[in-house]
């Protein structure tokens, strides 16, 4: 196990007895973790009663957050002609197809978020194996390929947000950073929550959500009440 610093251990000694609390509460203590050198980043943990080896109970979305993730995600798109400018016009980092995908293959990959249109997957298809394990290969299932490319664009500066069910049946959005007002903070968890309770399958049976819990990158975990 990784060593924790001290500063990390003695803010575990502050929550790791406490009971699972409101969002309002749990939002204002992981506020107070607000004493590193950079802005950290709060995530929210959802634990779900679902089996993710059955295709029938995966669950996987995006949520646009109302008050954006608090950072600044660089968006590059595979467009040509009018959707080009459409996605610089939607405020897309970068933009290009052949020339694009060159650069790609030569490591400079200077963007968080990668968009394409459906007749570019002829060129970015060859780019999965650079492009997918950095969880950047677009996709229509997640809505990364797509002919609305300047809606997609406007959402992800926006801060909308990719999620999916991990091997243990949990999923981690991250859904703001401390530095931003308690407010924002608990109007981006419920939009989060409120979207991920939206996608139950219908094969799951008994409880879907079954634990709630925040944290700040170099902070512990808070447990949240489950409505």
């Amino acid at each position: 196990m990784p060593k924790h610093s001290k500063r990390y251990r003695e803010l575990k000694k502050r929550v790791q007895n406490l009971p699972p609390l409101p969002l309002e509460e749990a939002v204002k203590i992981v506020k107070e973790f607000n004493n590193t050198k950079f802005d950290q980043t709060v995530e929210l943990a959802i634990r779900l009663g679902i089996d993710p080896r059955k295709a029938d109970q995966m669950v996987r979305g995006s949520v646009v957050l109302p008050h954006g993730t608090g950072r600044q995600v660089r968006v590059a798109v595979f467009a040509t002609g009018e959707k080009a400018q459409q996605a610089r016009d939607a405020g897309a980092d970068i933009v290009g197809a052949e020339d694009l995908a060159e650069q790609v293959k030569q490591g400079k990959i200077d963007f968080d978020v990668c968009i394409a249109t459906p007749d570019m997957m002829k060129i970015v298809g060859p780019l999965g194996r650079i492009l997918g394990p950095r969880g950047l290969m677009p996709s229509p299932r997640n809505g990364t390929v797509t002919n609305e490319v300047a809606e997609t664009v406007r959402q992800f500066k926006l801060g909308r947000v990719e999620f999916r069910a991990d091997a243990g049946g949990n999923v981690h959005i991250p859904v703001g950073k401390v530095s931003m007002s308690e407010q924002a903070l608990i109007e981006n968890i419920e939009t989060a929550l409120q979207t991920v309770r939206a996608l139950r399958p219908a094969a799951v049976r008994g409880q879907y959500v079954r634990n709630v819990a925040l944290s700040a990158t170099m902070s512990p975990s808070v447990k949240v009440q489950v409505a």
